[in-house]
């Protein structure tokens, strides 16, 4: 039920500091400081000191004075809300949503309900994120400790002409803190619940007149917020130390050089992940409840799933069904979520400012390595992991080039900016996904027990059977055979899948302003870029049961009565293409692509404190490859009939990304108070959609057809000899490419205000409505060929973690304690999100109702705020909700129904989820000097 009245009282009723504007806020790039002054002090540029500078359009400017929609979170904004990474901008920015589910390497953001999901590394980021003006791959890494940041920008709608590197939803810039020319030092040390430690410092002067320098240092653990029965051990901890030394060399007032380099290390255990029930999904009813298993060797239970029956009866306790929040999983003994993670790189930044114009350079280079094992199925039951060490892991290998010369002429009329962009990525994924000790037990009971043959089930006996009848006449032997095969699939599968990707992206910009007037303004950009993506992947796999199966079954395919049992029966032995057919396998690709986009913008300012603005923009994201052998070819036919694997590369790639976006908006600032306010419709064409649909991943551009398909992208039937293919997709569903538009809008209205009514006392309120859907009469690709089956509840819904309404709301008192020079902090923070569904394929089953999620924090502060003690809570009231709940892998309650909704008996997918964590609470000492 939807709590769209309770939600918003809740937001309006616990009121915020401004989470989007402080004074004194210190710019990058170069850009000069703004000193606290007046409210209304205007400098002779028409900026008010004490305003807010913001770099969006690198240009250094008076937040209230960009005609974009951007949010400006400042370092006391995030050190009262407890963020040491991007998630925690969930809570202060409204439009924007971060989270991880099941590797932190590849974490997802969105804004406005706009995002890539999922963690296949071959997909980049509809939003992107950039520190310190570099580039970062993939918008997991901001998930990482950042150390001392100056502020946040977050950058709402497609940035297409700036920054370096396209976004088609929207960009988090995350902007450190420089070295200083006078001596400064400070550190923290913080303890709290699960165990939590962590200690924080930074130091920062001169070393001569001209060169300062800065240390930043973290170090963090904590326990798991899941306790492992099986292993005796807590998932989901922290531990990870990161390091920043910066370098600042100013020889004059027109050389700025900022040398910048980093390294973070973790070692955790990341992520663990329960069954849905109706602890997490009220409406869920009976499909994961294991008191209504579906009966065996009687009459079925039409409320049951016969999935629970198997795993409980090969070793699943029934406990994992009940009371998520408790958070205790289930791995299956000796099986592990170690990982490792190495994040390091080196940039320099360069200014140099003559006469009237700047030229400025940013070259990077950044190299990332995540190692990660899994449990992959999430449960007791051996069916499926991925072994660390070495294993399964993702390296970024990153080098960035990045030129501007910007200046103004004709009197500083016309602010002029040109550019060029360069990037090289080497993209180097190893996987080793292998079917575990039970899987071939699990497999044939799976069959058996969702089929004619339920009465036969017996896990105890060889091939699940506890007789063999001759129900499948002459061929009965051949069919048996089949079944007893599976077992010979238990601990195969990759021995290690390389993917090698090297992308170059080659682009040139310009970005321009025309003061017309002197309070009118039309902005003008344009973006060339050239994308070239090569593309390779070697294989190793030992599943020879795979092709042997293909061989004595595929004659049965062609009879009626035998094709579902014998197509299933091969579907689960080469699941997910896990064939010998590829070892040593290697095939190869590339694509090429070029785009154009820009933005333009008129704004006004009818008076000082006001600026009104509307304008178009065009942004992009490349198209790539799917890393993943299952999208090849469905493993029911051998590669070898279809011309080989190479002859299937094709079936990897996914088109560019395109949105079209239009806003208009107004900002109002005066003295202590503001308001912004947006109304924005944006328009996805080839919308890259991240699905794992319980067996395999699939990628998808999702576009819509002008022509209507009458219901054919709803198709719901299932192909008996292919289980989830819907028996008619080369007939229904498709139209024709020239009527392919596109296919997902996003639409709404954005406002933020803040105030402060007495010199120690800030509020802020922020409300973002987003109508974020797919439209009707979807289709797959810009060619218009059918949407895949799993994806048949998208038409027409929204998105999914894109909820309609969110409010975003806190309250900060600073107060003066006597004469004494201590002074008070009360600081309080709200999200109040609406009801969104956290799977990407909508299912019902994955949707979560509103909550709201309250931070708090209490102190005490020396004079000059010299030390500081304050106690702390997140999540303080303990709401309890998911952040992505998915399909559990290969755990359908019959072989043939991974795709069947609820009310189809014996057919039944069910679920399992990320948690989102749990309340923390704990104590914080800080100092400086």
């Amino acid at each position: 039920m939807r709590k769209t009245a309770w939600l918003v009282t809740a937001a309006i009723a616990a009121m915020a500091t401004p989470a989007y504007a402080q004074e004194d806020t210190q710019t990058a790039s170069g850009a000069p400081e703004q000193e606290a002054a007046g409210d209304n002090d205007r400098t002779e540029g028409g900026m008010a000191q004490g305003d807010i500078i913001v770099t969006a359009t690198r240009r250094a400017e008076a937040l209230a004075d960009v005609p974009l929609a951007i949010s400006a979170v400042t370092a006391e904004t995030l050190e009262n809300t407890g963020a040491n990474d991007i998630r925690q901008l969930n809570q202060v920015a409204p439009s924007l949503l971060v989270s991880s589910t099941g590797t932190e390497a590849n974490g997802s953001a969105r804004i406005r309900g706009v995002g890539t999901v999922g963690d296949n590394p071959g997909l980049e980021s509809s939003v992107a994120v950039f520190i310190d003006g570099v580039y970062r791959s993939r918008s997991g890494i901001g998930l990482n400790e950042l150390g001392e940041i100056e502020r946040v920008e977050v950058l709402r709608g497609p940035q297409g002409t700036l920054f370096g590197r396209n976004a088609s939803a929207g960009l988090i810039h995350i902007i450190s803190k420089r070295p200083q020319f006078t001596f400064g030092a400070n550190g923290e040390l913080t303890y709290g619940n699960y165990d939590f430690m962590r200690a924080s410092g930074s130091v920062t002067g001169p070393l001569t007149e001209q060169l300062a320098a800065r240390l930043d240092g973290v170090y963090v653990r904590r326990d798991g917020f899941y306790n492992d029965i099986n292993n005796k051990t807590d998932v989901n901890n922290r531990n990870r130390f990161f390091v920043r030394g910066q370098l600042l060399f100013e020889p004059n007032d027109a050389l700025s050089i900022r040398l910048i380099g980093d390294y973070t290390k973790r070692d955790e255990r990341c992520c663990g992940a329960v069954y849905v029930n109706r602890d997490i999904t009220p409406a869920i009813g009976n499909l994961n409840d294991p008191a209504n298993p579906l009966l065996v060797g009687g009459v079925p239970n039409p409320n049951g799933n016969n999935i629970i029956n198997v795993i409980r009866d090969l070793g699943q306790s029934p406990a994992a069904f009940q009371n998520a929040f408790r958070r205790n999983i289930y791995v299956t003994p000796g099986r592990s979520y170690a990982g490792e993670t190495d994040d390091k790189g080196v940039s320099l930044e360069a200014n140099w400012e003559f006469g009237t114009a700047t030229l400025t350079s940013i070259t990077a280079y950044r190299d990332y390595q995540s190692d990660q094992g899994s449990d992959t199925d999430y449960s007791t039951v051996d069916i499926l992991y991925r072994g660390a060490n070495g294993g399964a892991s993702r390296r970024f290998e990153t080098f960035t080039q990045e030129l501007r010369l910007q200046g103004t002429t004709f009197g500083e009329r016309f602010d002029w900016l040109i550019g060029g962009f360069f990037s090289n990525e080497d993209l180097t994924v190893t996987d080793n996904l292998r079917f575990g000790a039970q899987y071939g037990r699990f497999a044939t009971c799976r069959v058996v027990s969702g089929s004619g043959l339920a009465a036969l089930y017996s896990p105890g006996s060889p091939g699940c059977l506890a007789a063999r009848p001759a129900l499948f006449g002459a061929a009965s032997p051949a069919i048996f055979a089949g079944f007893d095969r599976l077992d010979s699939v238990n601990d195969r599968g990759s021995t290690i899948d390389r993917y090698f990707q090297n992308s170059r992206n080659y682009a040139v910009f310009t970005h321009n302003i025309f003061h017309i007037t002197d309070n009118i303004d039309l902005t003008l950009g344009a973006r060339y870029t050239k994308e070239r993506k090569r593309f390779r992947a070697t294989f190793g796999n030992d599943n020879t049961a795979c092709p042997a199966q293909q061989a004595a079954l595929l004659p049965f395919l062609s009879n009626p009565a035998l094709a579902a049992t014998a197509g299933g029966l091969i579907g689960l032995t080469c699941q997910g293409n896990s064939t010998a057919e590829l070892n040593g396998v290697s095939i190869n690709d590339r694509r090429s692509e070029d785009e154009f986009t820009g933005t333009g913008i008129l704004s006004a300012k009818p008076h000082d404190d006001v600026l009104l603005y509307a304008s178009y923009s065009r942004g992009y994201k490349s198209g790539g490859f799917n890393l993943d052998r299952s999208a090849l070819k469905a493993p029911i036919l051998p590669f070898a009939s279809l011309g080989g694997a190479q002859a299937l590369v094709g079936n990897l790639q996914f088109d560019p990304e395109i949105n079209d976006a239009y806003e208009f908006g107004v900002k109002y600032s005066t003295g202590p108070f503001s308001v912004n306010f947006a109304l924005f419709r944006q328009q996805f064409r080839n919308f890259q959609l991240n699905t794992f649909n319980g067996t395999v991943f699939l990628v998808q551009t999702i576009n819509g057809c002008s022509t209507n398909l009458g219901g054919a992208d709803r198709d719901q039937s299932t192909f008996p000899t292919a289980p989830n293919f819907a028996a008619n997709a080369a007939a229904t569903g498709a139209c024709a490419a020239d009527d392919v538009t596109y296919g997902v809008v996003s639409q709404g209205v954005e406002l933020e205000t803040s105030v402060r009514p007495m010199r120690d006392i800030n509020v802020n309120f922020g409300l973002t409505y987003a109508d974020t859907r797919y439209r009707n009469n979807l289709v797959g690709s810009r060619k218009g060929v059918p949407l895949d089956q799993a994806l048949r509840m998208l038409p027409g819904d929204s998105l999914s973690n894109a909820p309609q309404l969110v409010a975003t709301s806190s309250f900060a008192w600073t107060p003066d304690i006597g004469g004494t020079g201590l002074s008070g902090l009360f600081y309080v923070d709200a999200r109040v999100t609406d009801a969104y569904n956290t799977g990407s394929d909508l299912f019902p089953q994955k949707e979560q109702e509103g909550y709201a999620i309250v931070n708090g924090r209490v102190g005490l502060r020396g004079p000059d705020e010299r030390w500081a003690v304050e106690l702390w809570a997140q999540n303080l009231f303990n709401v309890d909700y998911a952040q992505v709940a998915f399909n559990s892998p290969f755990q359908a309650g019959a072989n043939t129904g991974a795709f069947a909704d609820p009310q189809f008996p014996g057919g039944r997918q069910i679920f399992s989820a990320f948690l989102a964590e749990p309340r923390t609470y704990g104590i914080t000492l800080r100092g400086r000097f």
